[in-house]
């Protein structure tokens, strides 16, 4: 894949959950781009020649805890000298019924996807505003967030609003030029495939091998996406050129949602 190494170079970058799969996708697009990379995860991302790179600062923590998150952020900013762009990857999925469904479960879900992406994008436009030249908060919702799936109601349920809570965030840091968007990937290869087919088969009563073949043949486009197809668009929504894109959901899906 090609890389443009002056696109998003001088820029400090953010990614929360970047220690793997899309996260850790989007935080290698940006390195590459010429950005410095702080990731934020509750783990270390495996790759020990990426955490090396000078550029790159791993900071452990989960999204839930608000002091961590500021913690976080002010730690960024001390070791680059400013944060241009937060990207609010981090996210959980659970698979089941409600009828079935523990409250314990439902919180964990909406916890990390909804109050997680708050808490980063809380930080991230504070340190925005002060720096006074702008910024760009990129937030992770889904295609289950503009469409019901049944056993991923509490799914679907927090990734529809972080569209909303994008759209109006934006408006609010629309006057400190502090752009909002949210990316809504459909189905993408990561280590949590395992996970998540092992789930369905349980409640679809199939082997895993026949949820993967079911959702692979749900794709228009003929085959799951990757990290790097959702990295593509994150990194075009930092960018200079999208000055003039906010409030929006962009998805990556191979026209499996064609909206």
């Amino acid at each position: 894949m090609r890389f443009d190494e002056t696109r998003h170079a001088g820029k400090t970058v953010m990614i929360t959950g970047g220690a793997s799969g899309i996260g850790l996708g989007i935080a290698q697009r940006f390195l590459a781009e010429g950005a410095a990379i702080a990731i934020y995860d509750r783990n270390r991302p495996d790759d020990s020649a990426f955490v090396a790179d000078q550029r790159v600062l791993v900071v452990q923590g989960d999204v839930t805890d608000e002091a961590a998150v500021d913690g976080a952020v002010e730690e960024t900013v001390s070791r680059f000298g400013r944060l241009d762009v937060m990207v609010n990857n981090a996210g959980v999925i659970g698979i089941g019924p409600v009828a079935g469904m523990a409250y314990d479960e439902w919180r964990r879900v909406v916890d990390t996807n909804i109050h997680g992406v708050f808490l980063g994008a809380r930080a991230a436009a504070k340190h925005m505003i002060a720096q006074g030249s702008g910024g760009s908060i990129i937030n992770a919702s889904s295609g289950a967030g503009r469409r019901g799936v049944a056993n991923l109601s509490h799914y679907c349920a927090s990734k529809a609003a972080i569209i909303m809570f994008t759209q109006s965030l934006a408006l609010e840091l629309a006057p400190h030029k502090i752009r909002v968007n949210s990316y809504a990937p459909g189905h993408i290869e990561t280590p949590f495939w395992k996970d998540i087919a092992e789930g369905f088969a349980g409640v679809l009563d199939k082997t895993p091998d026949q949820v993967i073949e079911m959702f692979a043949s749900s794709i228009p486009w003929g085959r799951f996406g990757t990290p790097d197809d959702v990295a593509a668009a994150v990194s075009w929504l930092a960018c200079d050129e999208a000055e003039f894109v906010s409030a929006q959901a962009i998805a990556m899906n191979g026209a499996e949602f064609p909206y």
